[in-house]
Formats: C-alpha cells, structure tokens, sequence
C-alpha cells in the first residue's frame, strides 16, 4: 500500500513552507529597504523640458535622505530662481520616487544654497549639452 501523505520535494521547500506560515497564520515578508540606486534611477528619469539632460546629471539634486521605513527626502535646486519649471519638477520628482516599492513617503525640497552653476553638470551631461 503507497503512503498518501504529501511529501515535500526539497528541505529548502520545506523551509519556506515554514517561514510563510506559522500557528497565528501567516508572516509578511519582511520590508524590503528601499534602493538608493533605485531612487537615483527614479530622479533620472526626470527631465528639464528646456534641458535634454536629466535633472540628477545636471547635478540638480543635492541630497537624497533615505529612512528605514520607506521616507525619502530630496534636497534639490534649480538652473536658475526664475526657472519656468520650478514648480512641476519637484512634482515629478516626487511621483517618480513614489513608484518604487517600499517607498511610503517622499518629500523634495527646493533649496537655493548653495546656488547651482555649471560646475555640478556631470561629464555625460556636459557632452550631451556640449559644454566643454
């Protein structure tokens, strides 16, 4: 007569049977910290719309504070005070950083201090700009 129970293929099978379940029901997966590349990946996905540089290559970001519970900070700056964008570019830097996973709230900052110059400009920056 063949055993009827169930058998489990692998002990590493086994394993997560056991880290995914126990008497008082199931257990989260546990947070998964949030990337600092991720967010630097996120941010480079923003663009001036004067400037075909990405805002992080132009050296427009000057802090990115991350928290163990998901909060990000971004310390940022614009071209210039009367920049025609300094209103949506904090915006669309804040919803990019929000789709990652684990983030649960992003705040970006405009600072004017240190004011930003050429200098900042990443080198791909400068050569898509051609400004060397």
């Amino acid at each position: 007569m063949m055993d009827q129970t169930p058998k489990l293929e692998s002990a590493a099978e086994d394993q997560a049977v056991h880290h995914a379940w126990t008497p008082e029901g199931e257990v989260p997966p546990a947070p998964k910290g949030v990337d600092e590349d991720e967010v630097i990946g996120a941010i480079a996905t923003v663009y001036d719309p004067e400037i075909p540089v990405n805002i992080y290559e132009l050296g427009l970001i000057y802090a990115v504070d991350i928290s163990d519970d998901g909060k990000i900070k971004v310390e940022m700056t614009l071209t210039a005070p009367g920049c025609p964008s300094a209103q949506e570019l904090p915006v669309m830097v804040r919803e990019a950083i929000m789709a990652l996973p684990g983030v649960t709230a992003c705040e970006v900052e405009t600072v004017w201090d240190p004011p930003w110059d050429m200098t900042r400009m990443s080198d791909e920056a400068r050569l898509a700009m051609n400004m060397f």
